[in-house]
C-alpha cells in the first residue's frame, strides 16, 4: 500500500534545491530546507516549510556532513530525504543510515547505489545483464608489467578512469605504453585526492564518441520503463554543457531496441526508482555501457519537456511505492525536442571558474523558455561549490527552432560581475556541426580556440 510523505528534506543546494523544493510544494508536501553560511540569502530557502543551517561554506563541514543532516532529519520530524543530485546523492551508506532512522531516502535502493557507484562493478553488472559493454579492465594491479599486460590485451588509444569517481576527475587518455604508465600514476593519485580512492582501470578509448543516456523509471515492485534517451555529447573535461532530448541523428528503431532491452533488463534485476544509464555510440552505431548514475540528472528538464512527465514528482511517488502502470498509466511519447544550455560562472574560452559577485543576474523571461537557478542579483558565486548559474531549457516543435530560441534566450541573458560562458555557449549552438547533429564529446575542443 502506498504511502503518504509528512514532510521531506531537500540534502542539497542550488538549482536543483529549487527544483525540488518546487516540486514538494506543488505536490503538497512539506519540506525542509538546508543551507551553509555561503547560501544563507538564497532564493530557493522561500520555497521551503522550514530552513536549517547546516554548518560552513565548505561542503565538507555542510553538505557532505552525514551527522549534521541526520541530526536535522531527527529534529524536522521528516519521513523522507531527496538528495538532489551531487553531494551526497550517491552515497550508499548516507541512504542506508537514512532508511534505518525509518525515513525513506528517495532514491534507488542503497546495494543498487554501491554497484553502480563502483565503475568495474558496474561494467560486470552490465556484462551480467546482456547489456553491451567495451573492452576494459577490472581494477588495475600495481604492478607495472601487469597494468603494461592488461592494456595490451585490450590495445591502444586507451582512456584511464577512477573506478569510484566521477566528474570526468582523473580520467586522462593513453595512446601507447609510454604515456600509460605516467597516466596510471597521475589518474590514481587524483582518484585519492577526490575520492579517497586510488583505484583505478582502463577502457578502450572510443574516438570521437556521442555520449548518449537512456532515462529508466522503475517501481519497487518489480516493474521498469524508459523515456527514451539524451544526447549529452556536448562536453568539456568530460563534463557536459549541452544536452538534448531525443538525440539527433540517431536511428529511432536502433535506440528504441537498445532502450526497451536495458529497461526489461534492469526492471527483471529489480532496480528500482529513477536512474540514467550512459553509453557511448561509436562512428558505426555501436552502443557500449559507461556507466549508470543512480540519481536524477543535471539534465532531466529536456526530458521533462519531451515528455510531459515530472521526474521529481515521479521519484516522489515511487519512492511512496506506487505502482509505476499507476504513476505513468499512459505510455510515453517524445512530443518536439528540448535542449539545455548550462550557464556558468566561467572564463568562455578557458572555461577556469569565474567567482564573485552577480552585480547583475537577469535571466530571460521569455515565454516558453525554463530557467533553473539557484541565485538572484547580488549573490556571491563562492569557490566552494560548482560555479552552476543556471539551467536554460527550451522546447520547441523542432530541433532547428529550438536551437535559434536558445540562442536569442542566452543572448538575451545578462550577467555582469562575474564570467560567464554564455559566447561560447551561443559559438557552438551556432555552428554548422551543432545544427547538422554533427556532435561528439570532442566538439568544444575543435570549436573554441
Amino acid at each position: 500500500m502506498a504511502r503518504s510523505f509528512h514532510k521531506i528534506i531537500v540534502a542539497n543546494r542550488g538549482a536543483v534545491a529549487a527544483r525540488v523544493l518546487r516540486a514538494l510544494s506543488e505536490m503538497g508536501i512539506r519540506s525542509v530546507a538546508v543551507y551553509s553560511d555561503a547560501d544563507r540569502h538564497a532564493p530557493w530557502l522561500e520555497w521551503s516549510s522550514e530552513a536549517h543551517h547546516i554548518g560552513p561554506a565548505p561542503a565538507r563541514d555542510s553538505y557532505l556532513n552525514q551527522e549534521t543532516l541526520l541530526g536535522v532529519l531527527k529534529q524536522s520530524g521528516a519521513d523522507g530525504v531527496h538528495p538532489g543530485y551531487g553531494f551526497l546523492a550517491e552515497n550508499a551508506a548516507f541512504a542506508r543510515r537514512i532508511t534505518d532512522t525509518d525515513a525513506v531516502f528517495i532514491g534507488p535502493a542503497p546495494r543498487w547505489i554501491e554497484d553502480m557507484g563502483h565503475k568495474t562493478r558496474a561494467r560486470e553488472l552490465a556484462k551480467e545483464y546482456g547489456l553491451p559493454v567495451g573492452a576494459g579492465t577490472d581494477v588495475l594491479p600495481a604492478e607495472h608489467t601487469a597494468i603494461v599486460a592488461a592494456a595490451r590485451k585490450i590495445g591502444f588509444p586507451l582512456i584511464v578512469k577512477p573506478a569510484g569517481g566521477g566528474g570526468g576527475i582523473g580520467m586522462l587518455v593513453a595512446r601507447n605504453e609510454t604515456e600509460l604508465l605516467a597516466a596510471v600514476d597521475k589518474a590514481a593519485s587524483l582518484a585519492q585526492r577526490s575520492f579517497s580512492n586510488a583505484d583505478v582501470y582502463l577502457e578502450r578509448l572510443v574516438e570521437r564518441p556521442r555520449h548518449v543516456e537512456l532515462q529508466i523509471v522503475a517501481d519497487n515492485f518489480g516493474s521498469c520503463t524508459h523515456l527514451f534517451e539524451r544526447d549529452c555529447s556536448v562536453q568539456r573535461r568530460h563534463q557536459k554543457v549541452i544536452e538534448e532530448a531525443p538525440g539527433p541523428n540517431i536511428s529511432r528503431s536502433t535506440i528504441g531496441t537498445v532502450s526497451d532491452d536495458i529497461a526489461r533488463k534492469l526492471g527483471s534485476a529489480g532496480y528500482n526508482n529513477i536512474g540514467t544509464v550512459e553509453m557511448l555510440l561509436d562512428a558505426n552505431g555501436q552502443y557500449s555501457f559507461l556507466e549508470m548514475n543512480t540519481r536524477l540528472q543535471v539534465e532531466h528538464g529536456v526530458t521533462e519537456e519531451v515528455t510531459g512527465v515530472d521526474l521529481v514528482k515521479t521519484q516522489v511517488r515511487l519512492a511512496a511505492d506506487e505502482k509505476l502502470g499507476d504513476v505513468l498509466p499512459n505510455a510515453p511519447k517524445i512530443d518536439g525536442h528540448a535542449i539545455e544550455a548550462r550557464v556558468y560562472a566561467e572564463d568562455p574560452k578557458r572555461f577556469l571558474p569565474s567567482p564573485g559577485k552577480l552585480e547583475v543576474f537577469r535571466p530571460p523571461a521569455t515565454p516558453g523558455v525554463r530557467v533553473e537557478t539557484g541565485y538572484r542579483e547580488g549573490l556571491e558565486v563562492t569557490p566552494h561549490y560548482d560555479p552552476l548559474l543556471a539551467k536554460v531549457i527550451v522546447k520547441r516543435s523542432t530541433r532547428a527552432k529550438a536551437i535559434d530560441d536558445l540562442i536569442e534566450a542566452l543572448v538575451a541573458f545578462e550577467v555582469r560581475g562575474v564570467k560567464s560562458n554564455i559566447p561560447a555557449l551561443v559559438t557552438i549552438l551556432d555552428s554548422d556541426e551543432f545544427r547538422a547533429g554533427a556532435v561528439h564529446t570532442g566538439l568544444i575542443g575543435e570549436l573554441i580556440k
